[in-house]
């Protein structure tokens, strides 16, 4: 898959990853550079690193000072730069010849639900998930957490206009489901005689914008319990991408 390039060190500086996890995942994703790895003696003893790559020795207490207060280091944190940007039109290639679903999370900004989006994604073999590039989180520890090794292995795409890339991604076959709790039809029947699909969700609360909605296809619903209002985005995509794997 091609992938753009970025320039100079990023804003806020370099991410730090912590957890066994995420850094393996790391460690071992081909696209990601790891520029340095602090970590207890037993943790590193388990990993095959690099003899190039820079390493810190360092005690718990060291390390939980490196990593917001309570993150479950395990005894690792690595300094990785950025994956390099993903081109969408790249993406749909790659996913012209299989029925693999895409996610777009329209303004979902909280990093723990894009990591457990990400998660999702990699558990039921998404094609890749597709953000704005200003109204998403960057690349974090607590994505990359949350993601469980995901945002390794799972594109993600940013784009800058999100209803451009709501119409490149109908060309390229996929119908598209705008998950919204008002919606009258429900998403097995909005699903039915689906071929590729197009998930679009928006933030938790506010959910979709108009203008998101004018651009998908069908406007559907899960089918939950009238005594709960809606369900956390990160849960909603699981129980869609579910159903989309299994129809």
């Amino acid at each position: 898959m091609k992938r753009g390039h970025r320039t100079g060190k990023p804003k806020g500086g370099y991410p730090r990853f912590w957890g066994r996890h995420a850094v393996i995942a790391a460690l071992a994703n081909p696209d990601r550079v790891v520029r340095k790895i602090w970590g207890t003696r037993e943790a590193i003893s388990e990993l095959e690193l690099p003899p190039v790559l820079p390493i810190v020795y360092s005690d718990v207490a060291d390390l939980g000072r490196m990593v917001p207060h309570d993150a479950p280091h395990q005894g690792l944190v690595a300094e990785v730069e950025p994956l390099d940007d993903i081109w969408l039109g790249d993406m749909l290639e790659q996913g012209q010849d299989d029925q693999r679903p895409i996610l777009v999370l329209d303004q979902v900004t909280d990093p723990h639900n894009v990591g457990a989006i990400l998660r999702s994604a990699a558990a039921f073999d998404a094609l890749g998930i597709v953000t704005q590039d200003r109204h998403a989180p960057p690349e974090s520890g607590t994505i990359a957490k949350a993601a469980c090794g995901a945002l390794e292995i799972i594109p993600w795409v940013r784009v800058v206009n999100l209803a451009r890339a709501l119409d490149e991604i109908a060309e390229a076959g996929y119908w598209r489901i705008g998950l919204e709790g008002e919606a009258e039809e429900m998403l097995g029947n909005a699903l039915a005689g689906a071929n590729k699909v197009a998930l679009v969700l928006g933030a938790e609360g506010e959910g979709l914008r108009h203008n998101s909605m004018a651009h998908c296809d069908i406007l559907a619903k899960l089918p939950i319990s009238p005594r709960m209002e809606s369900l956390n985005v990160s849960n909603a995509a699981a129980i869609a991408l579910y159903a989309t794997v299994n129809r």
